[in-house]
C-alpha cells in the first residue's frame, strides 16, 4: 500500500485521539448551595407571595418540602408569623426545603372564602410545577397553625395533586358547621364564621360542606399529626378529636397530641415536646 503524507497525518491524528480519550477527566459536578428567595410571587395580588428556603445539596430525588401556612382567622396574620417555625424546622430537619406562604385575607371589601383555599391551591401548583427549578422532590408536607391548619388539611385531603405525604395540624378547625353551631367561647362568635362563609350552615350548606376538611378524609389521606390544647378559646379540642376518630375509621396513619392545660398556642416545654413529636412523626412516615 502506498504510504501517502495524507494517510500518515490521519494515522497520527487518530492515534493521538486514542491516547487522549483514555485520560479525559469528566468535569466536577457543580455543588448545589443553599438558597433563600423572599417574596416570590405566585399570583398578581400583593399578598400572593411566598418565602422559599432551599437547603444545600438538594435534589429532585431526595429533598422533601414543608409548606407552612399562617393563622389569623382567615382575616389577618402574615407569613412572618411563622419565622420561628421556619428556623426550628431548618435546625431540626436540615435536609428539608421550606416554603412559607401568604394568601389573600378576607375582609369587608372582599376575598371571602374560598379565596384562601384557592390561593393555597395556586401556591401549591406553582411550587409543584417548579420542582426541577428548585431541585426538590414531590414529597410535600403541609404544616399549618389555626386557620392555616384548616387550609393545610383542606389542601391535603381534598386535592390529589400533589399527593401530600403528611400534614401537621396545630389546633386547626376542620368542621365549619360545628365551628358555627358550637363556638368554643365568646371569643369565637358564630358571626365570624357566617361572615367568612357568607351565610349560615342552613343558608349556605354547600360551602360549609366543601370547606370542611373532615368531609374529605378517606383511606388515601396522608399521615396526620394533630396538636390541640384543652382550654382553647377559639377552636374546641373536640374538633381535633372528631378528626382523629375519622382518621381511625378510615385507617389513616395519625397521632393526636393533647395538652390539657394549653390554649390556642403554647410555648416552653410543651412547644419543645410538640416539635420533638413532629420531628419523629415526619422521620417515620415521610420516606
Amino acid at each position: 500500500m502506498k504510504f501517502t503524507p495524507f494517510l500518515a497525518a490521519a494515522l497520527i491524528f487518530f492515534s493521538s485521539c486514542s491516547k487522549d480519550s483514555g485520560t479525559v477527566t469528566p468535569p466536577a459536578a457543580t455543588p448545589v448551595t443553599a438558597s433563600t428567595m423572599l417574596n416570590v410571587a405566585y399570583g398578581s395580588d400583593p399578598l400572593q407571595k411566598m418565602d422559599v428556603y432551599l437547603p444545600a445539596d438538594r435534589s429532585t430525588a431526595t429533598t422533601k418540602l414543608i409548606i407552612m401556612i399562617h393563622g389569623g382567622s382567615w382575616q389577618g396574620g402574615d407569613k412572618s408569623d411563622m419565622t420561628a417555625f421556619v428556623d426550628t424546622i431548618n435546625r431540626r430537619l436540615p435536609g428539608y426545603a421550606v416554603i412559607n406562604i401568604n394568601y389573600r385575607l378576607a375582609s369587608f371589601s372582599g376575598n371571602l372564602f374560598p379565596t384562601q383555599e384557592t390561593d393555597v391551591k395556586s401556591a401549591t401548583d406553582f411550587i409543584y410545577a417548579r420542582r426541577a427549578e428548585y431541585k426538590i422532590s414531590d414529597k410535600f408536607v403541609f404544616l399549618g397553625v389555626s386557620a392555616g391548619s384548616h387550609l393545610a388539611l383542606l389542601q391535603s385531603y381534598k386535592y390529589t395533586t400533589p399527593a401530600v405525604k403528611a400534614v401537621v395540624d396545630f389546633f386547626g378547625p376542620n368542621d365549619m358547621a360545628d365551628m358555627y353551631n358550637n363556638p368554643a367561647s365568646a371569643s369565637a362568635p358564630p358571626s365570624g364564621i357566617a361572615f367568612l362563609l357568607n351565610g349560615t350552615p342552613t343558608t349556605n350548606a354547600p360551602l360549609y360542606a366543601s370547606s370542611s376538611p373532615i368531609n374529605y378524609v378517606s383511606p388515601q389521606s396522608p399521615a396526620t399529626i394533630i396538636f390541640h390544647g384543652g382550654v382553647d378559646p377559639l377552636v374546641r379540642y373536640q374538633q381535633s378529636v372528631a378528626l382523629r376518630d375519622k382518621l381511625i375509621l378510615n385507617g389513616v396513619t395519625r397521632q393526636y397530641v393533647f395538652y390539657p392545660t394549653e390554649g390556642h398556642g403554647w410555648a416552653g416545654a410543651n412547644l419543645v415536646d410538640s416539635f420533638n413529636k413532629l420531628q419523629d412523626f415526619l422521620n417515620t412516615y415521610v420516606l
